[in-house]
């Protein structure tokens, strides 16, 4: 299996992509219970299942009911989402730290090159204050990655902040400004100046900290604060050990281990054509060890190249019209 994982990170083709999606399809079907339950329920027969189309999508819900991993596994950390108060909370359940520091990193690295030519300052409050972020966690070894004596983690330092940000970008240095929506947004409002070195990057999150704002609204806020032509997005969650990454206008990319379909909202086992929008289905080939083949509760379209956008969320309407398998 070692050997496996390690070739799906060198997946250079949508042959090498469905090749290695049914064997992870045909682990899971034997080794998660969850999905191996949920198949059953469907009445799947598992040999009929010879591509990517005919691979039931797991609702995400069962992330907050359930432990997702193989049977008589060993966890190493467990992620949990963020939640409102009274909120049941999403669980990942990691048997496997090595793989998700693995996933990330060369996602990471396919997008933007190594860490170490980045000085990274994270500006993450809300994540910060609770235990059990991916995110955190992922952030935290980008930073040693980087093996920058100023990158870092900033609460609530706007002027701090700003007094690096300003002395690093000003030497040339090249820097990746990452943070939680609405501290972004405060930092913005507070402290306004030229960056020519530096990449921001929002990574979503409101949540009642702010008014809720178009992506639009808030990338130009933010371009217009910092003297930017883009503002860079993160596209990942607690469920899944991947990330797709947008270089601007909320068009996101996804590394080649990981694909996003749409399907219709009203329907889960209908996919829907590039440029319709529709639900969110993801495929995460990282995720062997819990289960690959998620339908989330983002609305989104892709298009021709395989980009995809994010909308918003579904309604409780269509999350309910979904889940009558959710036990």
């Amino acid at each position: 299996m070692n050997s496996f994982i390690s070739s799906i990170f060198d997946i250079k083709s949508n042959e090498q992509f469905e090749t290695a999606a049914l064997e992870v399809f045909r682990y899971q079907c034997e080794n998660i219970l969850i999905y191996k339950e949920y198949l059953e329920r469907l009445k799947i027969n598992v040999k009929e299942v010879n591509s990517i189309d005919k691979i039931p999508f797991l609702p995400i819900q069962f992330f907050k009911t359930r432990e997702i991993k193989p049977t008589n596994s060993e966890t190493e950390v467990v992620f949990t989402s963020s939640g409102t108060t009274g909120d049941q909370t999403s669980k990942h359940y990691i048997t496997d730290t090595d793989l998700y520091i693995k996933s990330f990193t060369a996602a990471f690295n396919y997008f933007y090159s190594n860490p170490n030519e980045y000085c990274i300052l994270a500006l993450l409050p809300s994540y910060l204050e609770r235990k059990g972020s991916s995110l955190i966690y992922m952030v935290e070894r980008l930073i040693k990655l980087s093996n920058h004596n100023e990158s870092g983690f900033f609460l609530n330092e706007f002027d701090l902040l700003k007094e690096h940000l300003k002395r690093l970008d000003g030497q040339g240095q090249k820097c990746l400004l990452i943070g939680v929506s609405f501290a972004l947004v405060d930092f913005a409002e507070k402290h306004q100046f030229k960056l020519n070195n530096t990449i921001v990057m929002e990574t979503g999150g409101m949540k009642g900290r702010r008014k809720e704002m178009v992506r639009e609204e808030m990338h130009k806020q933010l371009t217009d604060a910092f003297g930017l032509q883009s503002i860079h997005s993160e596209y990942g969650m607690t469920e899944l050990l991947s990330q797709a990454y947008s270089d601007g206008n909320g068009i996101f990319r996804c590394p080649p281990w990981m694909k996003i379909i749409i399907r219709d909202p009203y329907d889960p086992f209908s996919t829907l054509p590039h440029q319709k929008a529709g639900a969110i289905n993801v495929i995460d080939l990282a995720n062997i060890y819990s289960c690959s083949f998620i339908q989330t509760e983002d609305l989104g379209k892709v298009y021709d190249n395989n980009s995809f956008e994010v909308l918003g969320r579904m309604n409780e309407a269509q999350i309910r019209g979904c889940n009558l398998l959710v036990y």
